[in-house]
């Protein structure tokens, strides 16, 4: 049996217009092959230095991390803390409160991708 989506109201054209649009906003936001995972690394660790965030996220380069980290900046989700009084300078990411928003989306993702894997498993 087939899981069916109920919606509290009838979808209009303009409604599914709003929605799709709605997507594609949140996809373009938190979309790629590296923001989720970044944003994850730094909800599970918090303060965490460029190296040591580099080294939890297998397979990033330091230019993509860095690119990846101006743009969560610039959307809200990362917080950059430059520790100026300290020898050599420090620089530390932390994730934010609206970066937290996105946990229960996080985690809904989590469950629909090991339902999707076992299901994948099961028909072959």
């Amino acid at each position: 049996m087939e899981d069916t989506v109920v919606f509290e109201e009838p979808i209009t054209a303009q409604k599914c217009s709003e929605n799709l649009s709605s997507v594609e906003d949140a996809i373009y936001v938190i979309g790629g092959k590296w923001k989720l995972k970044i944003i994850i690394v730094l909800q599970e660790n918090g303060n965490i230095r460029f190296n040591e965030l580099q080294r939890s996220i297998q397979g990033i380069s330091a230019r993509v991390l860095s690119n990846e980290l101006k743009d969560l900046e610039l959307n809200g989700f990362v917080k950059r803390v430059v520790h100026a009084d300290q020898i050599p300078v420090v620089v530390e990411y932390i994730s934010t409160d609206y970066s937290r928003t996105l946990k229960p989306v996080i985690i809904a993702l989590s469950q629909w991708g090991k339902t999707h894997k076992r299901k994948i498993k099961e028909n072959f």
